[in-house]
C-alpha cells in the first residue's frame, strides 16, 4: 500500500477529550473518528487492525471445535421477557419500538436469541454438545462513555453459548473456551490473566474475567506473581480431551488472581508477600458457566438417553474485539506512538524512502514492495514528498513493528536498514536479506 494513495488522518497535536493512551493515539494515527459520544467510525488503519484481531478470534474458536453463524443486532422484547430480563437488564438496554408498535432492543447480549435458536432446531441429546458463536456489533447505553473505544457503547464483540447434556459437560466447555481464550490472547501479544469474577447480569455462579494488567484499567486486581511468569507457548491442545482441558486450566487459575468484586484478603495474605501484587486491570474477556438460566424458563429441553426431557446446561463466553485495540495499545506504547505486536499489526512492515524521486531509491523501493508481497506481506510504502523527520515521526506514531529505511547513502554500498520499533534498534543488510528477515519473523505468527 503507497501511503500517497491510502487514506492516513494523522495529527500532530493530542485530541484534548483524550484521557488515555490509547484513545489519544488511535486519534492521533487516524484509526477512529467519533460520531457520537461512545460511538465510533473505523477509519482505514483502525478497520485492518480489527479484522485482525476478529481473524484471530476466529481461528481459535474453529480450532476449538466451535461453529460460527451471525445473529441480527436487533432483537424482539418478547424473547427477553421469556428470560426475565428485559426489565432487570436496566437503562443500559437501548428500547426502540418499530413502526408496528412492537417493542425491539438493539442487543447488549445473546442469551436469549441463540436460546432460541437452539430450541427451534435441536431436541435430542445425540446431538449434543453443541457450541455456537458469532462476531457482532452490540450496544449498551453507558452513562458515562469514555477512554474511547475502552468504554463505548457501540463495539464489536465475540460471543459464544455451549450447550450441553449435563454439568459435566458443560464444565467441559467452560475449560475448552478458557484454553482458547489463553491462545487468543497470546497470539496477539498479551498476557491476559483470568481471575475469578463476578457474573453481573449475565448470571451464573461459575465465571472468569481476563484482564490485561494497565495503570489505566477499570478494575482493581489482586494477585500471585507467579501467573505472570506462565505461558501457553506452541503447545498443542487436544480439545477434546477433558483432562487435558482441565490440567491447562488448573494451571491457570491455581495462583490467585481476583478482581474486587470477588478479593478474599485473607487467602491473599497467606501468599508469600514478595509475590502479593496489586494492580489495575483492563478487562477483555469473561467466561460463564450458568446451567439452566436460560434454558429452563425458555423451553430448551433435550430428550436424553432414558427419553426424558430435561433442560440443557449453558454458557456463554465473551471477548472485547474492538476493546482489545485499546487494551493492546495500553500495553504496548511509548511516547512516540503505539508499538504493534507482530500478531495484530496493520502492515507487518513499513518502507521510508529517503529521496523520493531519486531513480535509485524509488527503484530500491519498488523491488522490496514487490519482493515482501510475493512472500504474502503487505508492507505500507512511505512515498510521499515529506521530509524524513516527518516519514519517521509517522512510522513511529502508527507503530508498526518493522521499518526498511532506503537512501542514497546505504545504496551506494547495497545496504538498506532494517529497524525494530519495539527496540529501536537497527541493522544495515541487503535488501534481499531485509526481506528474509522480515519473512522468517511473520513465518510463525
Amino acid at each position: 500500500m503507497r501511503l500517497s494513495r491510502y487514506f492516513l488522518p494523522v495529527l500532530k497535536e493530542n485530541p484534548a477529550e483524550a484521557q488515555i493512551v490509547s484513545h489519544r493515539y488511535m486519534l492521533r494515527a487516524g484509526m477512529i473518528k467519533q460520531q457520537a459520544a461512545g460511538i465510533y467510525s473505523w477509519l482505514p488503519l483502525g478497520y485492518r487492525v480489527l479484522r485482525r484481531i476478529e481473524q484471530i478470534v476466529h481461528e481459535e474458536q474453529q480450532k476449538a471445535g466451535h461453529i460460527p453463524l451471525l445473529m441480527p443486532t436487533l432483537q424482539p422484547a418478547d424473547l427477553w421477557r421469556e428470560s426475565g430480563r428485559y426489565d432487570d437488564y436496566g437503562e443500559e438496554m437501548l428500547r426502540i419500538t418499530d413502526r408496528h408498535k412492537r417493542d425491539m432492543l438493539y442487543g447488549p447480549t445473546n442469551e436469549e436469541m441463540i436460546t432460541d435458536i437452539f430450541r427451534a432446531n435441536v431436541a435430542s441429546y445425540k446431538d449434543l454438545p453443541l457450541t455456537l458463536y458469532h462476531i457482532q456489533w452490540k450496544f449498551r447505553d453507558e452513562i458515562r462513555p469514555r477512554f474511547g473505544v475502552m468504554r463505548g457503547r457501540e463495539f464489536l464483540m465475540k460471543d459464544g453459548y455451549n450447550f450441553d447434556i449435563d454439568v459435566d459437560s458443560a464444565l467441559h466447555a467452560y475449560n475448552r473456551h478458557m484454553v482458547s481464550y489463553l491462545k487468543t490472547y497470546e497470539r496477539m501479544g498479551l498476557q491476559a490473566i483470568p481471575m475469578r469474577a463476578a457474573s453481573g447480569p449475565i448470571g451464573g455462579d461459575n465465571t472468569h474475567e481476563f484482564l490485561v494488567l494497565a495503570s489505566t484499567g477499570e478494575s482493581e486486581v489482586f494477585y500471585d506473581a507467579a501467573i505472570t511468569n506462565l505461558k501457553f507457548g506452541d503447545r498443542v491442545v487436544d480439545y477434546d480431551n477433558r483432562a487435558e482441558c482441565a490440567a491447562i486450566v488448573k494451571e491457570w487459575t491455581t495462583p490467585y488472581a481476583r478482581t474486587d468484586e470477588t478479593h478474599d484478603e485473607a487467602i491473599f495474605n497467606a501468599i508469600p508477600e514478595d509475590r502479593r501484587r496489586t494492580s489495575r486491570g483492563i478487562e477483555v474477556g469473561q467466561i460463564f458457566f450458568f446451567g439452566t438460566k436460560y434454558s429452563e424458563p425458555m423451553g430448551a429441553f433435550v430428550t436424553n438417553d432414558k427419553g426424558e426431557r430435561v433442560p440443557v446446561q449453558m454458557g456463554s463466553h465473551g471477548i472485547g474485539v474492538s476493546r482489545l485495540l485499546g487494551a493492546i495499545i495500553e500495553a504496548s506504547h511509548d511516547d512516540k506512538g503505539i508499538i504493534w505486536p507482530e500478531g495484530v499489526t496493520p502492515f507487518p512492515v513499513g518502507i521510508v524512502n529517503l529521496k523520493q524521486g531519486d531513480a535509485a531509491t524509488d527503484a530500491a523501493c519498488e523491488g522490496l514492495v514487490k519482493a515482501l508481497t510475493a512472500k504474502g506481506l503487505e508492507p505500507l510504502y512511505d512515498d510521499r514528498d515529506e521530509r524524513a523527520g516527518a516519514k519517521f515521526a509517522t512510522m513511529d506514531l502508527i507503530g508498526l513493528p518493522w521499518r526498511i529505511t532506503v537512501g542514497p547513502r546505504g545504496l551506494a554500498t547495497g545496504k538498506v536498514e532494517l529497524t525494530s520499533r519495539r527496540t529501536g534498534e537497527s541493522e544495515e543488510m541487503t535488501p534481499e536479506a531485509a526481506v528474509d528477515r522480515i519473512a522468517q519473523i511473520y513465518a510463525g505468527v
